[in-house]
């Protein structure tokens, strides 16, 4: 299976072709909309995107982990990691067939 990803780039020409702002200017909006959400995560508030999903930081406590090849015991510190729930409406678009057999006749 051949899986596409959007980059940064695509995604600066797409705002760009379809916005009509310079190449630039769609370059700053786009590295300015992803340094707000990193910015908040950093400060461990949520990012609640309407229609697209949240973003929140859990905190994963200390933990014994195993290296799988060598089976050695290692411990794992504790650390923060970024977590994302989809809306409802995301899961539904990336689901079509889904959303149809929910609703009742």
């Amino acid at each position: 299976m051949n899986k596409k990803s959007i980059t940064k780039a695509i995604f600066v020409n797409h705002l760009n072709e379809t916005i009509g702002l310079s190449k630039r200017e769609c370059q700053i909006f786009f590295e300015t909309f992803i340094e707000v959400i990193m910015n908040s995560l950093k400060k461990k508030n949520d990012v609640k995107i309407v229609n697209f999903g949240i973003f929140k930081v859990k905190k994963k406590k200390e933990r014994i982990g195993r290296n799988p090849k060598t089976k050695i015991e290692v411990l794992i510190s504790e650390r923060n990691v970024v977590k994302f729930k989809a809306s409802e409406f995301l899961l539904n678009t990336v689901n079509p067939t889904q959303s149809n057999t929910d609703e009742k006749s």
